[in-house]
Formats: structure tokens, sequence, C-alpha cells
């Protein structure tokens, strides 16, 4: 039987918690494609999940668990040796993979591999932000923190084609070429949300904050009437030492500074919170596929560009988690496979 070398984590912690280990082949029940994978997206929900702070992997899989939601590779049945990527609910750090055949693409022409590793999850996440919840109309004025990330730069992308004007924010200035926005804001250079007035002096019709406390109540303050603050992460929140554990007194200070928003409020001043995790959506195939089909769409007719990849071995995976924490990355990180 032959084995698959995957990444486990079987409590949490930091990352000496990422092990590399041998299982048995998985093998595809009906409706179901084996994938040998090449390359494996990292995001940093694989991050939290090691930390120990992803719910729906604990209620959905509990310990331990091997992380990754998007891998692409090569069918190992059916069609053998076509090119596919492929979006997983937990489990894509593996050398070999099971998947649901709705959750299966093929490889696009404009894509190589390890590009297409890192294309569905921060695809998928920008999309379900701007097109499910926000619907901005042409014209609309988007602020997108951390836009040199993997889904702020997706994010940018995608509002640009529905005719928004672009807002991206940056953390450093070496990030600042890589946005494609109409204003880019470097916080480490100039006040954040002076500069955030000055480019939209009536405010956002979205803003997409993915940091936590440290921005989602100012982020809120600037939306203009009826303008929507879609929040999918709590980055901020979540600092780590050295060895990857998290340090629990700021998280603790993060967590009490988390704004509370009351309806009644909201309603007087014609403002939305709207929130989600993909990793819930995954019963939505229909969603999924046509969200997909249309960003697949969009690739082939070159209104899309994939973000820079770093790629780093799999026995690296330690290095790969550091690096995303830091928030020194721009573009993606993928793992590949030998």
């Amino acid at each position: 039987m032959l084995r698959v070398r995957k990444v486990t984590i079987d409590r949490p912690g930091g990352y000496d918690r990422l092990k590399i280990v041998d299982g048995k082949d998985p093998a595809p029940g009906p409706g179901e494609v084996a994938i040998d994978v090449e390359a494996a997206g990292v995001n940093f929900a694989d991050c939290v999940i090691r930390m120990g702070f992803y719910e729906s992997q604990k209620k959905l899989l509990g310990w331990p668990v091997t992380p990754g939601f998007e891998v692409a590779g090569r069918l190992s049945g059916g069609a053998p040796g076509a090119e596919v990527l492929a979006v997983t609910r937990f489990g894509g750090y593996a050398s070999r993979v099971v998947v649901p055949e709705p959750q299966v693409f093929p490889l696009p022409p404009r894509l190589g591999i390890r590009e297409a590793a890192g294309f569905p999850v921060i695809f998928l996440t920008a999309y379900y932000a701007l097109c499910e919840l926000a619907h901005p109309k042409p014209g609309a004025t988007i602020l997108v923190h951390s836009a040199a990330g993997g889904v702020g730069g997706a994010a940018v992308q995608i509002a640009r084609i529905l005719g928004a004007r672009v807002v991206g924010v940056v953390g450093s200035s070496h990030k600042v070429p890589a946005v494609k926005a109409d204003v880019v804001i470097d916080k480490s250079k100039e006040d954040l949300w002076a500069a955030a007035r000055r480019a939209a002096p009536l405010g956002y019709d979205v803003i997409l904050d993915a940091n936590g406390a440290e921005t989602l109540k100012e982020s809120y303050r600037h939306l203009a009437p009826t303008g929507r603050l879609v929040a999918y992460g709590f980055h901020s929140m979540l600092r780590t030492r050295e060895d990857g554990k998290v340090r629990w007194l700021p998280l603790l200070r993060s967590y009490l500074k988390t704004p509370r928003f009351h309806p009644i409020r909201m309603v007087n001043e014609n403002r939305s919170l709207l929130c989600f995790n993909l990793s819930y959506l995954f019963a939505k195939q229909e969603i999924l596929r046509e969200a997909m089909g249309t960003l697949l769409g969009w690739l082939a007719e070159g209104k899309l560009q994939p973000p820079p990849v770093t790629a780093y071995p799999v026995a690296e995976v330690a290095r790969a988690h550091r690096d995303l924490e830091s928030g020194r990355t721009v573009g993606k990180l993928v793992l590949t496979f030998p």
C-alpha cells in the first residue's frame, strides 16, 4: 500500500506541533477523486488551526488534524495525469488527498502548479466578501486592509473588475509596489485614518477588514451611510512568540478591545456589519461552483492576475508559518511536495 506524507498537528501549540508523518493512502469513495499533490496553499487560517482557535476545525474534526484548504497536482484515478486544482476542507498539507468531484477544477492554462495551489482560497474569500455579501455598485469606494496580502490583493483586483474605486492599506513600504489600487496608504509612514479620510471624505461604501480589534472600530466609523463593513478574520489578535506559541496577554487585551456593535445604533447610523468563515460554506456547492466559474473566467480573460508565490518544501512548513505570521510577506505562500 502506498504511504502518504502529510503534516499533522496533534494538539494546539507552536511550530513544533507541525509534524511530518506517513499515513495510509486515502481511497476515493463515490463522487470523489484522488489527487497526487504537488503544491498546497498556505493560509493564515492554517496558523489559526495550529494555535487552536479555528472553531470549525474543532467542531468538525478535532485532533489530530492536517491543515490545508487548497491543492494542485495530478489526478491519480479516472483520468490519470490530468492537472487540476482543488478546494479542500482541511487535509491539504498532504502528498495525496481525496476530494469531492465538485471541488476539483482543471488547471487553468494561465497558471502553473504553484500558482494554482495558491489561487482558490484567497480569490474565493475575496469574491464571497464582495460579490455575495457587499454587492458594491459601479463607482463605489472600497477600502481594503492588508492589500498586499493574498486575500487583500485578490479583493483589490475583484473590486476594480466590479467598477469600484479602491483604496488599499499596507503596513510597510516594501509592499506598496505590489498593490494595484487607485490609492495606496502606507501606514508605516502616515496616519492610517487621516489618509483614509483624505482619500474618501464622504466615507466608504465597503471596507474589508481581517485585522480584528486593531482596526474594526475605526473601519466601522469610516463607513458612508449605507456602507458595509465585511469582517472575515482577526489577524492582529493572534500575535505569536518566536516559537509560534500564542502571546496570551496581548490576545486578552485585543479581545477586550474588540468593538461590540449594537443593532439599534447600527440602524440609526444606517451602516452594516457582515461576517463569514469560508470553511462553513462547503455545503453550498452551488456557490462554490458559481464563484470558481466566474473567477476562472476572469482569469482566462486576463482580468485577474495570480499573486506572486513563494514556495517552501513541505519539510519547511514551520518556516512558512513563521514567515506568514511575521506580516512581512507579499502575495501567497505554498508548500511543495517532492
